[in-house]
């Protein structure tokens, strides 16, 4: 007989899914984002989980949430939605973030396949990341090292159609990648809401990929990334040893 209380059960599905994402991502990204999660509560289906920072909820939210909920399902088949909250929130009103992510962090269980719901949003539709609204070209410090690059960011962001394709950005760390990226994406967002702009990290890429390889849906997958008008992925060496994910990305 299974003398195993509710939250004792819970703690263990707890520790395989981390264990399973731990393998996925390596040890390093695990210990920064994912070990200072802890399970707070699981109620009608819906479980959350607290992390210490605000900054740190929105990138779980955008890089792993996916794979947090396929995970738990997996796991316990009662798990309909995951929410992930900051501490410090908990009892009080969760501050507005971008559109991208809901407000309280939260997926509802996929209805079907090859359709994600996010409070009302396809996700299918528009899988952006957020963008960090401080990233913007008029808060961008221009440089010796980076005004090629921004003057390059500039004209993609700018021209319906540009002589370059594609864009690739190369630089140490702190010389503006990243706020390059989110620039582009607000400006051309805010100059033609009707274009679709896609931005995420090589490692979601690889994420989704897998996913669709594993749901056997890989010509969706395809089909959705070729119909964007502009696609940004960040953090490209990540993909870097990984064949496949590369063929695929390229």
């Amino acid at each position: 007989m299974d003398k195993m209380t509710t939250d004792e059960r819970l703690q263990l599905q707890w520790a395989n899914v981390l264990d399973s994402l731990r393998s996925e991502i390596g040890e390093d990204a695990y210990k920064s984002w994912l070990k200072p999660m802890t399970v707070r509560d699981f109620n009608d289906g819906r479980l959350s989980i607290a992390v210490p920072t605000r900054f740190m909820r929105d990138w779980i939210v955008a890089h792993y949430l996916d794979r947090l909920h396929i995970l738990w399902s997996a796991e316990n088949p009662d798990v309909t939605a995951v929410a992930v909250f900051v501490q410090a929130d908990q009892g009080a009103k969760v501050a507005v973030v971008p559109r991208e992510i809901p407000a309280d962090g939260v997926r509802a269980k996929t209805p079907a396949v090859g359709t994600t719901v996010l409070n009302g949003f396809n996700y299918n539709k528009e899988i952006s990341a957020p963008l960090d609204p401080r990233f913007t070209f008029d808060q961008f410090v221009v440089g010796k090292p980076n005004e090629f690059a921004y003057a390059a960011a500039r004209r993609v962001a700018e021209a319906a159609t540009v002589p370059f394709n594609p864009l690739f950005l190369y630089g140490g760390v702190g010389l503006g990648k990243t706020h390059l990226m989110h620039a582009i994406a607000w400006h051309i967002r805010q100059k033609d809401p009707s274009r679709t702009v896609i931005y995420l990290s090589a490692e979601k890429f690889m994420y989704r990929f897998i996913r669709a390889l594993r749901e056997h849906n890989t010509v969706d997958f395809k089909d959705q990334l070729r119909s964007v008008d502009v696609l940004m992925i960040d953090v490209v060496q990540f993909i870097s040893g990984k064949d496949s994910t590369q063929e695929e990305f390229f």
